[in-house]
């Protein structure tokens, strides 16, 4: 009788091991697929800490020869001269010029158009206007390079005579073309993805569409409306080819966007394609210059960051 239990629980043993031999396959085939997915997601971080080593490698060897008080507060920079003057302010009031410029053209048409495709575009409006908005994302930026210097700095001259042909208006303007897809698709996003159930409270209480889409879906969206000002904000002071076309290459401490400028990404560009041998205090300039850009960037971000917890917090 024994022998005989023993035969009729075989197929059942084996039925067994074959379902935990199975089980142990997938189990490790998804811990390899998860260990594959954390190496994707830590590639990104482990690429930032290089980055921000070399600057900080290269900018250390640079502020070695060159005082970080001249470095901060001369109001010239004229590396290249034979009388060198390393004052980074006039690359970055450039930058900030180009970039508010921009943003002031870029927030008001990008949010205006995010309520619009959220809460008053029909569905066949909206799946047709979007994906022409994203559509800009993808023009290389050169071609936007010389659509400012071509049209809108002849245009703007038209109306502005004494405007230079190099100049921070007409590129700004451009920028800010460039960066209102950012602000309309992803400020869209966050007003779609208000429930449905507070628009509906809103109605019941006798409020118009404009009113709910105002005084209920902005407000409610603010933390994703500020991520996409950031997001604005980050691309509009990293541009490089529409202020190396068109805004000059000459390094001026002015805020006035009549002028033309210098910005840290065009003289980055201008640097880097010369014949300035490597490590050379010209050529570790640009190492410099881009560690300023970082933490410009790193400032942005933060009082984003610090935004978006407060308006939640808020509402």
């Amino acid at each position: 009788m024994n022998t005989a239990n023993q035969v009729l629980q075989n197929p059942m043993d084996t039925q067994i091991s074959d379902r935990l031999v199975k089980k142990f396959r997938r189990h490790f085939i998804e811990r390899i697929i998860e260990g594959i997915l954390m190496l994707a997601a830590l590639s990104a971080v482990f690429v930032t800490i290089a980055i921000v080593a070399i600057l900080l490698y290269e900018s250390y060897t640079f502020f070695q020869h060159v005082s970080i008080v001249d470095f901060l507060t001369d109001t010239q920079w004229t590396p290249l001269f034979e009388d060198a003057h390393y004052g980074i302010l006039p690359l970055v009031s450039g930058t900030v010029t180009i970039a508010g410029v921009a943003l002031l053209f870029a927030i008001p048409v990008g949010t205006i158009g995010a309520i619009y495709l959220s809460e008053f575009a029909s569905h066949k409006t909206r799946e047709t206007v979007k994906p022409i908005l994203e559509l800009l994302e993808g023009v290389p930026t050169i071609v936007f390079g010389y659509f400012a210097l071509l049209l809108v700095t002849p245009l703007l001259q038209k109306i502005f005579p004494d405007l230079p042909s190099f100049n921070m208006l007409g590129p700004g303007i451009v920028i800010g073309i460039m960066v209102i897809p950012y602000i309309a698709s992803v400020a869209e996003d966050a007003m779609r993805a208000v429930p449905m159930s507070m628009r509906e409270g809103s109605y019941a209480m006798g409020a118009t569409r404009f009113q709910t889409a105002i005084r209920v879906v902005t407000p409610a969206a603010i933390s994703g409306i500020i991520a996409a000002y950031i997001l604005a904000i980050s691309r509009a002071v990293g541009e490089t080819m529409v202020v190396a076309i068109a805004a000059g290459q000459q390094p001026n401490l002015t805020f006035n966007p009549m002028d033309s400028a210098a910005t840290i990404t065009a003289y980055i560009v201008q640097v880097a394609m010369g014949d300035l041998p490597h490590g050379s205090i010209g050529y570790q300039t640009i190492f410099a210059a881009g560690l300023v850009l970082m933490l410009m960037t790193l400032a942005f971000n933060i009082l984003g960051h610090l935004s978006r917890k407060k308006f939640r917090e808020a509402y």
